[in-house]
């Protein structure tokens, strides 16, 4: 496969599934706002803040060939307080923010139309159907009147996509990046709003298995956020706590949105794409990152706190994203420069 078509591929894969997560972020914190109030105040210590959405999401680097948006990526000069207000529209409309939602379906069907040869039809007429229905309704309006809606019709066009990728896509290399690409975004969104969302006091003990009944708003506006409150309640069996909500999202290999799913599903892509997966930069840095994030699920109390935890597994994963760049898509850079 040409270097240029994968790596279109790999970030198709990655809007969307942004796409989907920052929805899903904002109906979390859409619904923490109705619990909880709209004031400044009320915010603080709230694991899924209107701000604490926007340090989550408005950090991500922007894809080749982009621009930052100042006015999101810039952490320093946002203001100390945004609302829902300021916030919503901004990362779910703004066309000028590579970081929200309209953004991110744009570039996905930009994506998709050079790539009409390799993924199958009912996946070009289903997210150009997502596309053009972004435009007939007025959004703006529908954020101020019933925020629910427009979210989840966000969610259920991603879920679509990936169903007819499922169904009607080759299983080759092409779908292996695409596949690729959303289970690095995936991981890469789950532990950036972890990081954001915990409680410090927390970041900095040990993540232990005893239960902590404390807390137990912040660990259901995460669960809400990711969709994943019934695949907790099946999988834990008891009432939702934060530590057993971070555990979860981060260690449970059978739910599809924690950290440990999305690495394993990212290294088998991998090894399905790259003929020598055995001697692959990113899928030897993954194997290790998988095993040692397992041990670290065995043996909670012999190692490092969570914030460090956090820290160390999402930089490991930049480092894989940086060794997926130069094996696969380098020369589709070059070829760029040089055209």
């Amino acid at each position: 496969m040409l270097a240029r078509i994968a790596q279109e591929l790999f970030w198709l894969g990655r809007d969307m599934r942004r796409a989907e997560l920052t929805a899903r972020m904002l109906d979390g914190a859409f619904h923490a706002d109705v619990a909880g109030g709209v004031g400044a105040d009320q915010y603080r210590g709230v694991a899924l803040s209107w701000p604490g959405v926007l340090a989550v999401i408005g950090a991500k680097p922007p894809a080749p060939g982009e621009e930052e948006a100042e006015t999101v990526t810039g952490g320093e000069t946002v203001p100390t307080f945004l609302g829902r207000a300021e916030i919503a529209p901004l990362l779910t409309l703004d066309t000028t923010s590579p970081a929200s939602v309209v953004s991110c379906v744009y570039r996905a069907r930009d994506r998709a139309r050079t790539l009409r040869d390799v993924i199958s039809t009912e996946m070009w007429e289903g997210l150009n159907s997502f596309y053009l229905s972004l435009g007939r309704y007025d959004l703006q309006a529908a954020l101020l009147t019933g925020p629910y809606s427009v979210y989840q019709e966000v969610k259920e066009r991603c879920a679509l996509f990936w169903g007819l990728v499922e169904r009607t896509m080759l299983a080759d290399e092409g779908r292996s990046f695409l596949e690729a690409g959303g289970r690095i975004e995936g991981a890469d969104m789950v532990l950036r709003m972890l990081r954001v969302s915990v409680p410090l006091e927390m970041q900095r003990d040990v993540l232990a298995t005893e239960p902590d009944s404390s807390h137990e708003r912040e660990a259901l506006a995460l669960l809400q956020a990711v969709g994943g409150f019934q695949a907790y309640r099946r999988s834990v069996r008891v009432a939702p706590d934060l530590r057993g909500v971070v555990r979860f999202l981060l260690y449970e290999q059978t739910y599809p949105g924690s950290v440990a799913f999305a690495l394993d599903e990212l290294r088998q892509a991998l090894e399905t794409a790259d003929v020598s997966a055995r001697s692959s930069p990113p899928v030897l840095r993954l194997g290790r990152l998988i095993a040692d994030l397992e041990l670290q699920r065995r043996s909670p109390e012999q190692f490092t706190v969570l914030v460090d935890l956090l820290a160390g597994v999402q930089h490991e994963l930049e480092l894989v994203d940086l060794d997926i760049d130069e094996r696969y898509f380098a020369v589709a850079a070059v070829a760029a420069v040089h055209i």
